[in-house]
């Protein structure tokens, strides 16, 4: 994976790796979000708008997630019939190794976001997500709830994954750290357990929409026992191979990915960006959160991201009219295409699928009604900027300043007030002084608050001296026209009318 960003006129490719964005902090036993690293995930232009599959791997510690996950990772790069790899290519990707100390922390995600076609034709993100092991010696029953579930959460294929038998405590712990979300009810248990394992079995259930397993043979000995393996497929057993061959594409192949949905509604990567931050917030206290405030908390992102898409759009169609490469547009144009598009946009708000109920709803409608005036008067000034009048103001006002105090000067100099003289010739080397420094700032783009500085005391004075000044003058031309105007034809008139008598 590269991911090119130009500097200068070169190109700099930057290599694929996991991505902590979910980190732990394991004094104080609690989790926080890094959003700018998964903003730089997400929020990528080729998959911001992608729908996202995420498939995340949890489960007890030292049971080969990350080892699981750099197969995915292979069959992603390559999906054809060799994608395992060759047998002498050491296993990369995710960090792991073996022995009894854990090795990942929080959750992490592969930093390159896969674009996959369905055989539909559409285009979907695949994510691959890593977390923390669970019931290891120093995570509490609420670590381990708190990383399951914000990665279940936000995952659309969620794999368990065990060692060797599904025993019943396998279950229990399951349990316990979903007890706090329910997605839909799904298929009965057998009616000859006692009741208390069928209650594990239900609840289960009742938290995911579907539920499949898939046995996986050893991988063998050397896997299992030699602390140099650096997964080369030459010492994995055969039967653990033949096994990924089949696991994998069960997972990740274009017919197989599950589209990730809250509330009925596809998610993309710049959703899942918000239903994160949401998720983050409620595991922060010292309990663990109520199914309430897992709905509140689903119900709010989704509104955010209901909300982001609608500010998207006014932006993109704003960008159509006024953006940088667009000339400057009549104000009064502007704010016509300002009411359609922002109506559009509110449409766009409200015919989106939302929760929460409409008085919940309302709230975020006013809210990017709010965003979307603001975003409009950072359009305007944009606009104006590009007028050729405006970006002359300053200069224009320096120069009228320096005129009108050369005047000044001169006329109080030859009558003898010679104090009124020497103020006017400062505040006019000022005004020089001023419009020489102006000049520089736009020129090489240092001292940006000393030229802002130059240009507010401009248009200041443009604003509360030299515009109603010119304003007046004006109107008392227009007004001294229109009277010499009237005059001239009355005069027109009683000639014509005189000549008339008289004949």
């Amino acid at each position: 994976f590269s991911d090119p960003s130009v500097v200068g006129s070169d190109w700099v490719q930057v290599k694929a790796g996991p991505v902590q964005i979910v980190l732990a902090n394991e004094d104080e036993h609690s989790f926080e979000l890094d959003s700018a690293a998964l903003e730089k995930i997400l929020l990528q232009d080729h998959v911001k708008d992608l729908n996202v599959v995420v498939v995340s791997v949890a489960g007890a510690f030292r049971k080969g997630k990350s080892f699981l996950l750099d197969f995915m990772l292979r069959y992603m790069h390559s999906q054809g019939d060799s994608w395992m790899g060759g047998d002498e290519e050491p296993l990369t990707g995710f960090t792991w190794r073996g022995g009894c100390e854990r090795e990942t922390t929080g959750i992490q995600a592969w930093s390159e976001v896969f674009v996959v076609n369905k055989p539909d034709g559409s285009k979907v993100a695949v994510l691959l997500v890593d977390t923390q092991g669970a019931f290891d010696s120093q995570s509490t029953i609420k670590d381990c709830a708190t990383v399951f579930a914000l990665s279940t959460m936000t995952s659309s294929v969620q794999v368990y994954n065990l060692s060797q038998n599904v025993q019943e405590d396998d279950l229990q712990h399951l349990q316990v750290i979903v007890l706090f979300f329910r997605v839909k009810p799904h298929q009965p248990v057998k009616q000859n357990q006692h009741e208390e394992l069928q209650n594990v079995r239900k609840h289960i259930h009742s938290c995911f929409s579907s539920i499949s397993c898939f046995l996986m043979p050893h991988p063998g000995l050397k896997v299992a026992t030699n602390p140099y393996f650096d997964g080369r497929l030459r010492d994995i057993d055969g039967d653990f191979k033949s096994g990924l061959a089949k696991l994998v594409p069960l997972l990740l192949a274009p017919e197989q990915l599950v589209e990730k949905e809250i509330g009925g509604n596809k998610v993309t990567c710049r959703d899942l960006v918000e239903y994160f931050k949401a998720y983050i917030k409620i595991y922060q206290g010292e309990e663990l959160p109520h199914p309430k405030s897992m709905l509140q908390a689903t119900a709010e992102a989704n509104n955010l991201t209901a909300v982001a898409g609608a500010k998207d759009l006014y932006s993109k169609n704003m960008e159509k009219v006024c953006g940088g490469d667009k000339p400057y547009i009549a104000p009064a144009d502007l704010e016509r295409c300002h009411a359609e598009f922002r109506e559009h946009s509110v449409h766009f708000f409200r015919s989106v699928k939302k929760m929460g109920g409409e008085e919940f709803c309302q709230r975020y409608q006013s809210q990017l009604e709010s965003e979307l005036d603001e975003a409009f008067t950072n359009f305007s000034k944009h606009n104006e900027g590009k007028n050729i009048f405006y970006a002359a103001r300053t200069p224009a006002t320096l120069f009228a300043v320096m005129f009108v105090t050369y005047v000044v000067s001169g006329v109080t100099g030859f009558i003898g007030l010679s104090t009124l003289a020497a103020l006017a010739n400062l505040i006019m080397g000022v005004a020089l002084l001023s419009l020489c420094t102006w000049a520089y700032v736009k020129y090489s783009g240092e001292f940006r608050e000393v030229g802002t500085m130059i240009d507010l005391v401009a248009e200041t004075l443009w604003e509360q001296v030299l515009k109603p000044v010119s304003e007046h003058y004006m109107e008392d031309n227009v007004r001294q026209t229109v009277v010499n105007s009237i005059k001239a034809s009355l005069t027109e008139q009683a000639a014509q009318h005189t000549k008339l008598k008289t004949h």
